[in-house]
């Protein structure tokens, strides 16, 4: 099989860009994305379903509480309906004024994400509603820093995740500002024409704030959204080669995500089912929110929301297949997290305390050690990892205890020395086709049970 030329489909102003992806991201595995702003005001969506599923009228009733602000603009919409029920005719900017983010306190925010298992942190600093969480230039007093909670809310998110050791980012849409470059409201996910701002004052405009993120917070990551606006794409005074430059300069380890336009990556993305095309052999990261949406929804119930094991298996899954996970928390408009969202972070955390060296600082078991990433012969949900030095294989499993068949050659792995995380031995066989290990009752075991198996000859 050919390699992946990673220079084959960036513009030439662009290939001087790409580097080796550094360590520190492919070692990270997991994410914690914040989505927070004035929709956390009104905080609702109808939660129609996961992206990337098959649903007709997506934007129409578009599951996003963050997209509040062009959902209720479509005429017959939910949103608009709910909007003039509750709300009259009171404009979207109102709420920027009701969040006050009272109860918000970073600290202990991310000190929960790091005991979850965390290694990076990426909050919104403007999403496509325009309003940004730090006084950023052109927007006058429409921040949180003139306006709303009155703070810098950008600056405590960083200040907090370095103290705790964590790598900081900051996610910017560049391709969407209703407020500053309003192309009218997005209702057809069949076309699309138009909905982007392309032009030069617009280019400049988020140009100018992205520079300034850079050199005020020294972002590990730069996380973009929806494009960048064509007239900054090519050389020349607006290009984005130019904030490239001022990235790694300020930040020689920094990754940049896939969602710049054609212009240039470090890590492709997907988002819920959308965009696995994606997630191949290249640094990529899987993001989701914990519930159907990134922003608060209060129409969201248990049955929308990933619980603990839920968001273990989805974390497994991801890293087995060699991505990382960016799972998102959506604060309510005090800075609180959701009753909903914290027991699933609880949950996590709680496997994390216990599993988590067959999630960070590993690699994808290689196939012709174990199959079985879709379960085994007993049907099991079963995905495999292995330390990033590839001397111990971890074989993640859920179900009862008993014996399990693995997929897995007992040839290439040390049965007699196979343990539990978190337990101790266990008996394992050689058996044809694989090996057969015998799980034990794990006391208050919330998740799937991790066996780790030191390999012959890696």
């Amino acid at each position: 099989m050919a390699m992946f030329d990673p220079t084959a489909q960036r513009p030439a102003a662009y290939r001087r860009f790409v580097r080796p992806v550094p360590k520190w991201f492919t070692d990270a595995k997991l994410g914690i994305f914040v989505h927070w702003g004035a929709y956390s005001v009104p905080a609702w969506a109808v939660p129609l379903g996961e992206h990337g599923g098959s649903h007709d009228d997506w934007f129409l009733g578009n599951p996003y509480a963050e997209w509040y602000a062009n959902t209720i603009r479509i005429p017959g919409s939910p949103a608009a309906q709910h909007h003039r029920e509750v709300y009259g005719d009171a404009p979207y900017d109102d709420f920027l004024d009701a969040w006050h983010a009272e109860a918000f306190d970073a600290d202990a925010l991310v000190a929960l994400f790091a005991r979850v298992g965390a290694r990076y942190v990426v909050p919104t600093t403007k999403h496509h509603d325009g309003i940004t969480l730090w006084d950023a230039p052109g927007t006058g007093t429409r921040n949180t820093v003139a306006r709303g909670p009155r703070r810098d809310l950008v600056r405590e998110f960083e200040r907090a995740t370095r103290a705790a050791g964590l790598r900081f980012g900051v996610y910017y849409s560049g391709g969407l500002d209703w407020h500053a470059a309003d192309t009218g409201p997005i209702w057809d996910a069949d076309d699309d024409s138009g909905a982007r701002p392309l032009d030069a004052a617009y280019a400049a405009y988020a140009s100018a704030q992205v520079r300034d993120l850079i050199e005020r917070y020294a972002p590990d990551v730069l996380w973009g959204d929806i494009d960048w606006p064509d007239a900054g794409k090519p050389e020349g005074p607006l290009s984005f080669t130019h904030l490239l430059d001022a990235f790694y300069a300020r930040c020689p380890e920094g990754v940049v995500n896939d969602r710049w336009g054609l212009t240039h990556w470090d890590f492709r993305t997907s988002e819920y089912q959308a965009g696995t095309a994606l997630e191949g052999d290249q640094a990529w990261e899987n993001c989701r929110g914990i519930g159907l949406s990134f922003g608060y929804n209060r129409n969201e119930g248990p049955e929308h929301h990933l619980d603990g094991p839920a968001a273990v298996r989805h974390l497994v899954d991801v890293v087995s297949r060699g991505g990382n996970l960016l799972l998102n928390v959506g604060p309510d408009a005090a800075g609180r997290i959701p009753e909903l969202q914290l027991r699933c972070l609880e949950g996590l955390a709680a496997w994390m305390a216990v599993n988590s060296p067959a999630v960070h600082d590993t690699r994808p078991l290689p196939a012709d050690v174990a199959a079985g990433s879709d379960g085994d012969d007993d049907g099991r949900w079963v995905r495999w990892t292995a330390s990033r030095d590839g001397a111990h294989a971890f074989a993640v499993v859920d179900g009862p205890a008993g014996q399990v068949a693995l997929a897995a050659r007992a040839d290439a792995l040390q049965i007699d020395a196979a343990r539990v995380l978190g337990g101790g031995p266990v008996a394992a066989q050689a058996v044809d086709g694989g090996v057969v290990v015998d799980l034990p009752v794990v006391a208050e075991a919330a998740g799937p049970l991790v066996v780790e198996l030191p390999r012959r000859h890696p």
